[in-house]
């Protein structure tokens, strides 16, 4: 435990106790009088109401649409699912800063929509709800169609047997079968909407403001640091909310269901009705996920070729705006992105090996910390950087390696939850044979255990590079700007005017997007698990 736990105290609990303290300390006393000051206020009560709001309304939109996909995905068998399936899942790896972009393009001034019909929807809430259901359409797919696909359909056959209808044999057995995952998945997808900052960011315009973005405003825009610490305060309290209801839905489905292989559940569809389903989903994925990211790519080759992948490579064209050619940012992008998925991986699983060897109230404190990165606002994590990691012995704020150790932050909750459940798999008296026969705890180690848990140390490497390569939050804060990452070039882009600047943001998007999903790909040919489960 020592290493993740020094690990997060220096580059997480510091950073974050620092920023809160400035906010909240005058002349060395705690001004809590200032929660009542903030939280008073019309524009953030507003904000407040909105983050909600929001949140809720993309939940029960991403359940609508995406239900009847994982029903799809779990009990059909037809050409082209596991590509499909993995192709849903691309928006979920994707930067949200991407995700914004793409539908910029397609609702956007110049958009798509704009084009055929001169509707724009950017600067209102239906493009802000249309990307969180875009984002998050794979989370409800895979969380609950996983599950769906291992629950044993004789159950609910056998109720129909006894004389139920179709509805209440699936209302009876099913469905009470499916809540936890379901609860589970709608908890997830809130947790991700409830925090959004990107997709807010660029589609939102100045009249929406979640907590994330309003927090980057009263820090990077105001300066008003009080504000800034309240607000963080409230949304980590509000994510441990969320993240403790998850983690009781998780363990209930746990213990109470009995799987099968999902290969006994599969078969092809029958009847117009299920053929009827399985159109509307193939539409609705066609609609929600593939035509967003095919209309970024077009927009990225401007009817005129590649002229604007072209001007990316050129520094003077972007000398408002970067300090190098914006293509640099690949380059910096993956450089940052492989540091940060090796620092991820050893504190990752490390912490992931210390859970798997002890148990107890500590243990259970030393797993709840390693998930406090997704509850705390990325922004003031970037800015608590600034202000610490600024003098001996740690002064960083001008070293390339600040930015790797704030995207390995992000992911290392990641690594430990992949690594986690296969670790606890491996059983122990392999290692105890393996002991008895005279190898050492590190030679136990490489020839018991790193075999059994090499492939889910890949895909955690996979997922903690993915969600390095898009992290925007902090890394808005402390990339310099002669080294920007994709993400953070991206912003710069679109926050300038001409065409130029918004063909080459759309350029760099469909190169995120491109490695993003060269990861996913990987990812799925190398996992073993297929129940689906993030």
């Amino acid at each position: 435990m020592a290493v993740p736990v020094a690990f997060f105290a220096v580059f997480f609990a510091y950073p974050v106790a620092a920023i809160v303290g400035r906010g909240l300390k005058a002349d060395g006393v705690w001004q809590f009088g200032r929660f009542g000051e903030v939280l008073t206020r019309p524009e953030i009560r507003d904000v407040l109401w909105f983050t909600l709001w929001q949140a809720l309304a993309s939940t029960a939109l991403t359940l609508l649409i995406a239900l009847p996909g994982a029903y799809v995905f779990a009990r059909f068998d037809f050409p082209g699912k596991q590509v499909l399936r993995a192709v849903v899942t691309v928006p979920f790896v994707l930067p949200t800063v991407v995700v914004g972009t793409a539908f910029l393009a397609l609702l956007g001034r110049g958009g798509l929509l704009d084009e055929l019909w001169g509707v724009r929807l950017d600067t209102t809430v239906w493009a802000i709800l249309l990307a969180h259901v875009f984002f998050n359409y794979a989370v409800v797919v895979r969380t609950v169609g996983g599950l769906w696909a291992q629950l044993d359909p004789r159950q609910e056959e056998a109720a129909r047997v006894l004389g139920a209808s179709r509805f209440t044999a699936w209302r009876r057995v099913t469905l009470p079968a499916l809540a936890p995952a379901v609860a589970a998945a709608a908890l997830m997808v809130f947790l991700f909407t409830f925090t959004s900052f990107g997709v807010v960011q660029i589609l939102g315009g100045p009249g929406f403001s979640t907590l994330e973005v309003e927090i980057y405003r009263q820090t990077a825009q105001l300066l008003a640091l009080p504000t800034a610490a309240v607000l963080t305060l409230v949304q980590f309290a509000a994510v441990g909310a969320i993240l403790a209801v998850h983690a009781w839905t998780v363990r209930r489905r746990e213990r109470a269901l009995k799987l099968v292989d999902p290969a006994m559940t599969a078969r092809k569809p029958q009847g117009a009705g299920q053929w009827t389903l399985l159109a509307g989903v193939l539409l609705s994925v066609l609609v929600l996920v593939l035509l967003p990211l095919a209309v970024l790519v077009e927009r990225s080759l401007g009817g005129s070729g590649f002229a604007y992948y072209r001007a990316l490579t050129s520094a003077d064209a972007n000398s408002g705006t970067f300090l190098v050619a914006p293509v640099e940012a690949i380059g910096n992008s993956l450089r940052y992105a492989l540091v940060a998925t090796l620092i991820a991986l050893v504190v990752g699983g490390l912490a992931a090996a210390a859970l798997t060897r002890r148990a107890g109230r500590l243990v259970r404190g030393f797993d709840a910390l390693l998930m406090l990165p997704l509850g705390v606002s990325a922004v003031t994590v970037g800015f608590g950087f600034l202000i610490t990691l600024d003098k001996p012995p740690l002064d960083l704020r001008t070293s390339w390696i600040l930015v790797p150790l704030a995207q390995a932050l992000v992911g290392v909750p990641f690594v430990v939850r992949t690594m986690l459940p296969v670790l606890r798999a491996v059983d122990a008296r392999l290692r105890e044979a393996a002991a008895v026969l005279g190898a050492s705890p590190l030679r136990a180690w490489r020839e018991v255990d790193f075999p059994l848990v090499r492939r889910a140390l890949l895909v955690a490497a996979g997922f903690a590079f993915a969600v390095s390569l898009g992290e925007f939050g902090a890394t808005v804060f402390i990339a310099r700007p002669d080294n920007p990452t994709l993400p953070v070039a991206v912003a710069r882009l679109l926050g300038r005017s001409g065409d130029l600047n918004y063909g080459q943001a759309m350029a760099l998007s469909t190169v995120l997007m491109l490695v993003c999903a060269v990861s996913l790909l990987l990812l799925e040919r190398i996992r073993t698990d297929r129940s689906g489960e993030f």
